[in-house]
């Protein structure tokens, strides 16, 4: 099975993803959750004050570090790595991409020859399947693509070989 999706057509930079390696990725959303809780966006303000309080904190209990090692230190989940079903936002992906003014609708292209239309705004609230239960979407993969309201987590887009931009 090919789990390489190009992303091709009206854009400056054309892609190629690779879903079995988004398990590291920072941005990755946790599907368990996503559509059952509320995601509210905090106040710039407030997270701004929140981080620095943090970072202040941990200066005067551990010591200033230079350089700072925040962004670098990550410590994974690996029970949640393993049975977690997790996916990423298409955004992302169309932002490094730079889709060109002319483009006016994104089609994802599945292995049957189905297409699936969707204007640009549309398509920068998909979010993109890659992990069932910790496994890799092996038989009807690479991605299923869902609507950011999970309104088709049960019948999601199956399939996709690639993304173009018109």
């Amino acid at each position: 099975m090919e789990t390489i999706i190009p992303i091709t057509g009206a854009v400056t930079y054309q892609l190629t993803l690779d879903p079995t390696v988004w398990i590291f990725d920072d941005r990755k959303l946790d599907l368990n959750t996503y559509f059952t809780t509320q995601n509210v966006e905090e106040d710039a303000d407030v997270k701004y004050m929140r981080e620095v309080g943090a970072h202040w904190s941990r200066e005067i209990m551990e010591g200033a570090t230079f350089p700072p090692t925040l962004k670098s230190e990550r410590k994974f989940d690996r029970k949640g790595m393993e049975t977690g079903t997790f996916g990423i936002e298409l955004s992302h992906f169309l932002k490094n991409a730079e889709i060109k003014p002319e483009a006016s609708k994104i089609v994802l292209t599945c292995k049957d020859g189905e297409e699936y239309p969707f204007t640009i705004e549309e398509a920068y609230t998909l979010i993109l399947k890659y992990s069932q239960d910790g496994k890799p979407l092996l038989e009807d993969g690479p991605i299923h693509v869902l609507l950011r309201d999970g309104s088709n987590i049960d019948n999601p887009i199956k399939n996709v070989s690639a993304i173009r931009a018109e």
